[in-house]
Parts: C-alpha cells; structure tokens; sequence
C-alpha cells in the first residue's frame, strides 16, 4: 500500500442491499435486538412504518471499502464519526460512497467523506481517518 499513490478526490462505490437475512444474523453477533430491527409488525407501529437496518450494521459497509479497495489492505481505521440522517430498509438498495477529502503525509494518514444513499435520500454522512502503514 502506497499512500503517494492515493490522491485528493479518489472515490469508491458500492451498492449493498440488506436483507432480512443479514440483519438477523448482525443482531445475533452484535445483541442488538431491538425489535425496530427483527419485528415487522412491532416497526409498523414506529416512525419508520417497517423494519430497519441497524445503524451499526450499515456504516460497517464503510469498513468493508477501506479495506478491501481504497486505500485497501492493511490500512488501520482510526476514527469515524455518522449521522443517521434517514432509515436504511431491508431489501433496498444503498450506495455508499468514500472520497479522499485530505492526505496527512507526514502522519501516513488520509481523510474521507462517507456517505450513504438509498432511494436518493441521504441516509449516513460523515467522516473518517485510516493510518497507511508503510
């Protein structure tokens, strides 16, 4: 991993669609079982009208882009920060997105906007830092 190579304006893509499935099995692992999660007709009588993705489960996409595109493996995530602007529902597609917003060469470090869109809605934004090991 290069960090020279890395450059202001770099962005990653991916579209993710959560199903019902996958927030099960997160619920399990995490012990989150708020039923806002797990039960339809418990999250019918809520805001949301439905089931929703964890917050947690969805900005853990960013996690999986860091690592395994940009700035790729090896890279150590320092420091995140979401808001949780809109829901994300199960079996709906989201796009998230990383963009190099800084490169903090002397510290081996870069910054990222992160977002995440679903049904042209914002749904996370926020920020994050990884440490590029040499």
């Amino acid at each position: 991993m290069n960090i020279e190579k890395i450059k202001i304006g770099d962005k990653v893509e991916l579209l993710r669609v959560f199903s019902e499935k996958d927030v099960e099995i997160f619920s399990q692992l995490s012990g989150d079982v708020n039923p806002v999660h797990l039960d339809e007709s418990y999250a019918q009588h809520t805001i949301f009208k439905s089931r929703i993705v964890h917050g947690a489960f969805a900005s853990s996409i960013f996690s999986t882009i860091f690592a395994n595109t940009l700035p790729g493996p090896g890279c150590i995530y320092l420091k995140s920060e979401n808001k949780f602007l809109k829901p994300i529902y199960l079996d709906t597609p989201v796009l998230f997105t990383v963009d190099v917003v800084d490169i903090l060469l002397e510290k081996r470090r870069v910054i990222f906007k992160t977002e995440a869109i679903s049904n042209s809605k914002e749904c996370i934004v926020g920020s994050a830092e990884l440490y590029i090991p040499e």
